[in-house]
């Protein structure tokens, strides 16, 4: 198996934001992640943006409607609000297979260390983990399975030969700690 190159990132400035009082759009400076309905309706202003634009997925969105919509996106984050609600795996899946979304693809919300391993092979390759969970953890996880069982999911430390459905193996891996807990702008 290779070795990943894994970052770890202890400032991280994205911000999510939530319509409301009439503002369909955040502000011109600073990074966002915008929903997908507001991606969907505003995508054309949001694009002519000085700042990057992320789209912040979330359990029960329709990630079939975001087809022919992502270029031009910085990242794509998922959110997991409690981590036993699967449904973000199948849209973090969804979105590297079906749509072919070949930027970083992030876990956020309530994603825990022992989770990092089925997040990788479901195509996320950047994992905003819950305040409290430990990176040496998160990392041990990549590497707690040699080999996967089910086909269609990639193993994060897959060699080259070794490819799934999904497409590539996971090369990189980014770990985002300090600011977790996404401003959300009201």
């Amino acid at each position: 198996m290779s070795e990943l190159d894994i970052t770890m990132v202890s400032d991280d400035a994205w911000q999510r934001f939530t319509p409301e009082n009439g503002q369909n759009t955040p502000p011109a400076d600073g990074a966002w992640l915008v929903p997908v309905e507001t991606w969907l309706a505003h995508r054309e202003e949001l694009l002519e943006r000085p700042s990057p634009v992320g789209l912040w997925v979330k359990p029960g969105d329709d990630v079939d409607a975001l087809s022919g919509t992502l270029d031009g996106l910085a990242l794509v984050a998922v959110d997991f609000p409690v981590f036993t609600d699967g449904r973000s795996f199948t849209a973090g899946k969804l979105i590297r297979q079906r749509l072919g979304w070949t930027g970083e693809l992030r876990a956020i919300g309530d994603v825990l260390a022992d989770l990092v391993n089925y997040l990788a092979r479901c195509g996320f390759d950047s994992f905003a983990l819950k305040p409290g969970q430990s990176l040496e953890s998160a990392q041990a996880q990549l590497r707690l399975f040699a080999r996967g069982y089910q086909r269609g999911y990639a193993h994060p430390l897959a060699a080259g030969g070794n490819r799934s459905e999904i497409g590539q193996p996971v090369r990189s891996i980014r770990f985002i700690q300090a600011n977790v807990e996404v401003k959300e702008e009201a």
